[in-house]
């Protein structure tokens, strides 16, 4: 019990330093990210499968590098687990508002109401297997990525833009890599049959795609932490963890 409410203590104090507005932005790409994840991306290679889930996907996890730098591995984690909460909690509110009975806007089309109706519904609504899929390989990715990203910036001295770079582009590689392979074995190979090299292939390629992303993105994020570490942001949070390891 006192080790519960230590974490709890904890998490209070770190929720009260994390600028609202990233918090937010955290939270919503997560909820966003599954929802849009419904939705393939046509036209593409054959080798390259792609949803539009990645619309949203980096941005998750660029604000999670972006925290690890300033606040550390801890508060990443505990982050990601409320994220995660919350977007269990959203999937639940989009089932039930996927259950009440009523018409789409979008379903007013002569002759294909109900069809559309239906399909609308059953997106809100999600599939159970896709959700447990999208849980389990976001929190196993967000565990690895939190870790690796603080790991590397610990072994290396000089903090510059090219620190940064370093341990996101290789977290990110890496956790891109485990979230969409563990979503591919959990979902597509159970669940739509997937070969193994299917699954290996989807998370690859992917996990490439997201890097690219970071690599564009990634300056905007170093700036944003660097000014936080300027204006003391997140302060209370630092000198809470550095009483705690002292005692």
């Amino acid at each position: 019990m006192k080790r519960i409410k230590q974490l709890f203590n904890e998490f209070s104090v770190l929720q009260k330093n994390l600028p609202p507005l990233v918090v937010a932005m955290f939270f919503l790409s997560i909820v966003s990210m599954n929802l849009l994840a419904n939705k393939s991306i046509n036209g593409l290679p054959g080798w390259l499968a792609l949803d539009c889930g990645i619309i949203f996907s980096w941005v998750t996890f660029l604000l999670m590098d972006m925290i690890v730098k300033r606040y550390g591995m801890r508060a990443g984690n505990f982050l990601s687990f409320a994220a995660l909460l919350a977007n269990l909690f959203i999937a639940l509110m989009f089932f039930i508002a996927g259950v009440i009975p009523g018409t789409w806007g979008e379903s007013y089309v002569e002759g294909s109401e109900a069809i559309i109706n239906a399909a609308l519904d059953g997106t809100i609504r999600g599939t159970w297997f896709v959700l447990l899929g999208s849980s389990v390989a976001f929190f196993l990715a967000a565990i690895i990525n939190n870790a690796l990203n603080y790991l590397i910036g610990k072994a290396i001295k000089q903090k510059n833009f090219g620190e940064f770079a370093l341990r996101a582009y290789v977290s990110t590689f890496i956790a891109q890599f485990i979230d969409n392979f563990t979503f591919a074995l959990i979902v597509s190979h159970n669940f739509f049959g997937w070969s193994m090299i299917q699954c290996v292939t989807c998370a690859l390629t992917g996990a490439v795609v997201e890097l690219l992303f970071e690599v564009v993105f990634s300056p905007i994020g170093y700036k944003v932490a660097k000014r936080w570490e300027r204006n003391k942001v997140g302060q209370p949070y630092l000198d809470y963890l550095a009483k705690k390891e002292a005692t």
